[in-house]
């Protein structure tokens, strides 16, 4: 009984990651495609429109944040968005999450540090609140490190010293990766 179970969890573990990925680019796919279709005329329409419409908007949303009077529009709606009370709470949460993604390759070195919370033992964080830092905490030289936490979406904000904190050689998607799933690695 026990080698059926067992190899019941082999095949999941097997079947599982491949299995929601298909899962969410198909969700994508289907609901990009479901939002199009009432807009576009029946002869017009192709399978896929959707999402080649949605990639290029993506893609001129972008090129267009280059030129200078759209992005002092874009900088505008942004702060009219920031007045309103519960949105902005939601808005700048949303904007947040998005710059600790958008960590720099150049800024990984000093983006993913450990922090030593007892001897030998390690947390990995990510450098996210340098400036945040010295303003609530004048006198000390103290940096904010966000801890995610492993198998959920969530985490900490710790404001340390800038000695406790050890920068780390690996990517932010390395380590993020390793956070979020404890360490454990799947074999390639």
């Amino acid at each position: 009984m026990n080698k059926i179970i067992t190899l019941s969890f082999k095949g999941l573990a097997a079947v599982l990651p491949l299995t929601l990925t298909l899962y969410f680019v198909y969700w994508f796919m289907e609901g990009t495609e479901s939002l199009l279709q009432p807009y576009v005329p029946e002869k017009l329409y192709f399978p896929g429109l959707g999402i080649l419409l949605a990639c290029s908007i993506i893609m001129v949303a972008g090129l267009l944040m280059n030129l200078y009077f759209i992005n002092g529009m874009v900088g505008f709606f942004n702060r009219q968005i920031e007045k309103i009370p519960l949105v902005k709470s939601v808005y700048g949460a949303i904007k947040d999450i998005m710059t600790v993604f958008n960590i720099k390759d150049k800024e990984n070195s000093k983006g993913v540090v450990s922090i030593e919370i007892q001897p030998d033992m390690h947390l990995i964080g990510f450098v996210t609140g340098e400036q945040t830092g010295k303003e609530l905490f004048e006198r000390d030289d103290k940096i904010g490190v966000y801890i995610p936490l492993s198998y959920q979406i969530g985490g900490y904000t710790l404001y340390v010293n800038r000695s406790q904190v050890t920068p780390l050689k690996i990517s932010v998607e390395e380590a993020m990766r390793v956070a979020l799933t404890g360490g454990v690695k799947a074999k390639k």
